[in-house]
């Protein structure tokens, strides 16, 4: 299995070499996205999943924006097409609907075991990358833009399903913008995060250079400590105890902080990578306990239990 490498590994170090440096915000959504057209372990491709192509006015980039995902419908007829129009609409109701929203570094087929994973739970998935990942438009990500990202995809999905329960999912880095995007709607039935933080500050703290006094030089914060009390849906955390990157203690203070409804999960042996499919009969129980969502049996398409 190739090593990936932690999408803040270097952040401390060059903080600390480029303080007062012009390029300091370019540089450090640099580092914190990482943002790529390859995917990890080299997956080329996913057939299972459909094309879909979601354009929008971007404010952020004063232009057309676009951007790639992948749909992989839940295990029940749904007859759409094989690629995706971003103007249909669906009012027929049918299995709960997940936005997908992954980490840094690799492209959105890099997630495509946690997509799987989830959509076996009983979702409809929709995953999408950032512009600058993947097929996306061009441009170096940044917090604004990664928000702006997920509320384009949010609204193709309310628009789309505006008859289904739909649910937030963030891993890493997406966990941080899953967060934000909760924040804004007033429509989500759940947000589930993994494998994420408090900020970013937090994070860098963590690191072996941790100790510099770089807080006041980050533009990229990712605030989720604050943003999380804000949220009034249903919040699911999940952190495996053996994440090298993300310790499980930011985590558990994530947890802490939100209003609830919530349900904090804990997998034993789960690391920053593994926690989805090591933790997965824990996360059935979870998404039974905490959304009501008939999970508990492999194979079983969840219902969504009423609002």
């Amino acid at each position: 299995m190739t090593k990936t490498r932690p999408f803040i590994a270097s952040f401390a170090v060059g903080m600390a070499v480029l303080a007062g440096c012009s390029t300091l915000d370019y540089k450090q959504r640099e580092w914190i996205f990482q943002p790529s057209d390859r995917a990890w372990g080299n997956v080329q491709e996913a057939p299972d999943m459909q094309d879909v192509w979601i354009d929008f006015q971007s404010e952020t980039e004063a232009g057309p924006g676009r951007l790639h995902a992948l749909w992989l419908p839940a295990a029940t007829p749904e007859n759409l097409p094989r690629t995706v129009s971003s103007t249909a609409t669906d009012t027929a109701g049918g299995p709960p609907v997940l936005l997908y929203l992954h980490g840094a570094r690799w492209n959105v087929l890099g997630s495509a075991g946690r997509i799987r994973r989830m959509q076996e739970m009983g979702f409809s998935v929709l995953a999408i990358d950032y512009r600058g990942f993947g097929k996306s438009s061009e441009a170096l990500p940044s917090e604004d833009t990664a928000r702006e990202d997920a509320r384009a995809a949010w609204q193709w999905l309310a628009k789309r399903f505006p008859d289904r329960s739909r649910y937030v999912f963030g891993h890493s880095l997406g966990g941080a913008i899953a967060i934000d995007l909760a924040t804004g709607i007033d429509d989500a039935a759940g947000v589930i995060v993994e494998g994420t933080f408090t900020n970013i500050t937090d994070v860098v703290s963590n690191f072996k250079w941790g100790w510099l006094p770089i807080s006041a030089l980050i533009t990229q914060r990712f605030e989720s400590i604050d943003k999380v009390k804000r949220i009034h849906a249903p919040l699911l955390v999940v952190h495996g105890t053996d994440d090298s990157v993300i310790p499980a203690a930011l985590g558990k203070r994530l947890f802490e902080a939100a209003p609830g409804p919530k349900q904090f999960v804990l997998v034993q042996g789960g690391s920053h990578y593994s926690t989805n499919a090591v933790g997965e009969a824990q996360y059935r129980r979870a998404l039974h306990g905490l959304f009501g969502l008939n999970t508990l049996d492999a194979g079983t398409v969840a219902q969504a239990a009423p609002l």
